[in-house]
Parts: structure tokens; sequence; C-alpha cells
């Protein structure tokens, strides 16, 4: 039997509901592209309401190739939102819908620091580039992303006043809005960007806090006020067996009154049972403890040392080597027990600290605990630090006065 050109054949139903209820769509539903299903091509017999089954479609107008197509890509879309589905969510996950960025705060080597707000919070959102445009390979982009979920494997178990508080984290998201300078968005993070969530804290870091006192320094009640913040904060890591590993005036944080709290858990891990599973350059010059530098096993004392130092630091609100290259540092470290001065002022009582913590022998340093026994003894009343109270005029210790 022939079928001429023109002449309309009547489709079986059942056939084309099948398929069409394959898609989830319904019978009013219009398919655009070739072989599309319109009014022109739809005759209706008699008037009133169209049923199935008085629908007529023009046998050469349909592209069941296109539908065919058209039906894939619909249920691989279907398809793909299911599984997403049923990914399991994560504790520490947080829903970007509901996190706003205000403004640039910092801008690092894998990231940047944005100032915002998450459900009516202050917060800061540490944004990390893994370089998924083509600006790192695959072996770094596959180690940014595990030392991401570590530092939030890390950061979401801790709870202490002298830790800055975790909000939340996303493994990547594109909803995010980022600001840049000119108010557009900023195109140069990638299209899923990650990020952590935590307290917003407006003293700036202690760093910055040291810079700006370096010509009238400390009075000696502040400097063991944030010494006791920043070794109460190590000595409740310690105990959860977490290791900071990069303990330095740049990573704590201040809040608007002044207290310190410790950051920045990128390259914190749990403590190794066997010392030997620990190895590795790990940190920042100038604050790495002699093993470290020297690659050889190490556990939290590497903290305890890098703690001397900031101690010293925040005494003296100056760098502890500001004369020296990272390689002199490094070998006279390890080889010649290069320490920073502690200059003549100083109280025996802080002094002797510093030298415990940062003993080349990591067994003969006093565990965190043990030093905020120590700094708790000691006596404030009567002034010791580099700037006497009461009094305008910087100490004379260092000549010619240094700073950062």
């Amino acid at each position: 039997m022939e079928v001429k050109q023109d002449e309309e054949v009547r489709v079986v139903p059942k056939t084309v509901k099948s398929s069409y209820e394959l898609g989830s769509l319904g019978s009013n539903s219009k398919l655009k592209g070739a072989g599309s299903l319109s009014e022109k091509n739809m005759p209706v017999q008699g008037t009133g309401s169209i049923s199935r089954n008085d629908m007529f479609f023009r046998a050469d107008k349909i592209d069941l190739k296109s539908l065919d197509v058209q039906l894939e890509k619909h249920m691989n879309r279907v398809w793909s939102k299911n599984v997403e589905g049923q990914k399991p969510k994560e504790q520490w996950e947080i829903d970007p819908s509901h996190l706003d960025l205000r403004y640039l705060v910092a801008r690092g080597t894998y990231g940047t620091v944005y100032r915002g707000t998450y459900d009516g919070q202050d917060v800061a959102v540490k944004l990390l580039d893994w370089g998924e445009n083509g600006m790192a390979t695959t072996a770094e982009t596959a180690a940014l992303r595990a030392s991401f979920r570590q530092e939030v494997a890390v950061w979401q178990k801790l709870d202490h006043p002298n830790v800055t508080k975790f909000v939340g984290a996303s493994m990547g998201t594109s909803n995010l809005k980022i600001p840049s300078k000119n108010g557009a968005s900023d195109s140069s993070l990638p299209s899923k960007a990650c990020c952590v969530v935590v307290e917003y804290l407006p003293g700036g870091t202690l760093k910055k806090y040291l810079y700006l006192n370096r010509k009238k320094k400390l009075a000696f009640k502040i400097v063991i006020q944030l010494a006791l913040d920043l070794s109460r904060g190590l000595s409740y890591l310690h105990s959860q067996k977490i290791v900071h590993r990069d303990v330095k005036a740049e990573n704590m944080l201040l809040d608007s009154t002044k207290s310190l709290k410790i950051a920045d858990f990128g390259v914190a891990r749990v403590e190794a049972m066997n010392p030997q599973d620990m190895t590795g350059e790990t940190g920042t010059l100038g604050y790495m403890a002699p093993e470290v530098l020297d690659g050889k096993p190490y556990n939290r004392k590497c903290d305890v040392y890098s703690f001397g130092v900031c101690l010293w630091e925040i005494y003296c609100c100056d760098l502890p080597y500001p004369d020296l290259s990272f390689a002199e540092v490094s070998s006279a470290v390890v080889r010649q027990n290069l320490r920073p001065e502690i200059p003549r002022c100083c109280p025996n009582s802080l002094a002797n600290i510093m030298k415990k913590c940062w003993d080349a022998n990591p067994e003969k340093r006093p565990d965190m605990n043990e030093v905020v026994k120590s700094l708790e003894a000691i006596d404030t009343s009567k002034g010791g630090g580099m700037i006497p109270e009461g009094q305008g005029a910087g100490c004379f210790c260092f000549a010619p006065a240094r700073g950062p």
C-alpha cells in the first residue's frame, strides 16, 4: 500500500505516548527544532477539547532521529540531577545561596580572602584557586584538593576561644557572586570556586598589629596576654592531636578586644603516631624548627619552637632575621644554632621561656601546657616590656632601631 506525501496518516497514540512519558512530557508539551509538533501539523477533528485519541500527525513531518536525540539529552539531564541529589551532604557544607561576598581583604598564592556575611553573620571567606583553568597540572590540582579537604577536616572539629571559629565550607560551587574592584564579577577564579568560611575578626593579623607598634613597642601586660592567648590555643590543638605546622604572626588574628585567635589550618594535620611519618619542609622560614629545615622526622614540638620565635616577635615588635637571606637563615639555624637576639631589657622569666621553646633538641622543649603555666606565673604589675609603663620612649636595646 502506497502512502501519498500529502495524505494525513493517523499515528497510533500509544506509541507516541510511551516515548513522551519517558521524558516526563505531557500531551501539551512542544519539542522545538526539527520534527517539532505544532498546531499546523496537528489537525483536529470536530470541535471541543482535544483528546489523545483525536491527535493526528503528518508522518512525513516527524523527524524521529531528532526526537531521539532530544529525548536522550533530556533523560541525561534528569539522571545527572538525580545522581547529584543522591550525594551525601557533608556536615560542614554550606548553602552558597546564603553567602554574600562584599569586598577583597587579601590575596595569596593559592587563593583570596573576602569579607562577607553568611546567614547574617560577619564572616571571612577564603576562596581557593585550584588552577583548573589551565594554570596547574592535574597532579597539582589533586594535591590542592587534598590539602583543602585536610584543612576542613581539621578545622571543623575545633572549638576553643583562641581558635578562629569554623562556619562551613564548599567543595565547589558556581553560584558565588565574586566582587572585584570595579564592581563586576571576578573572572580570574575558576568556574567552580571552593571556599572556607570562618568568623570575621576585625582586628586583622598579629603581624600587622606588631608592625603598627614597631617603634613604640607593646606594654608588658599586652605582651603576656597575647602570648597566653597563643599558647592556650596551641595547647588545645596539641590536646586534640593536631600539629599546626605554620605558627607565625601572619596566621594569628585579633578580635575587637585584641584577643588572639589561631587561624589558617592549610598545612595542619593530625599528629602521626610514628614521627617517621611526618617529614618534609612545611611552614615558613624563620619560624621553622631545625629538624623541619633539615628534613628530619618531627612532632608537635615543631610548633613549640615556632611559638618561641613568635614570643620574641611579640615582645620586640620586630623581625627575627631582617638582614639574612632564606638560605643563610636555613643553614645557620640548623648548623650554627642561630636564634633571634633577646634584648637586655627582657625579663629573665620571659627570656627563659623563649630559650626553652627554641632549644635545638625537640625533646628538651616544654609542652605547650607547661608554657601556659610559666606565662601565667609571670608578674606584670611592675612592667618589664620594651616600653616602660607610663613612658612614651621606646627601648634602646637594639641599635640602630630595626623593624618590619
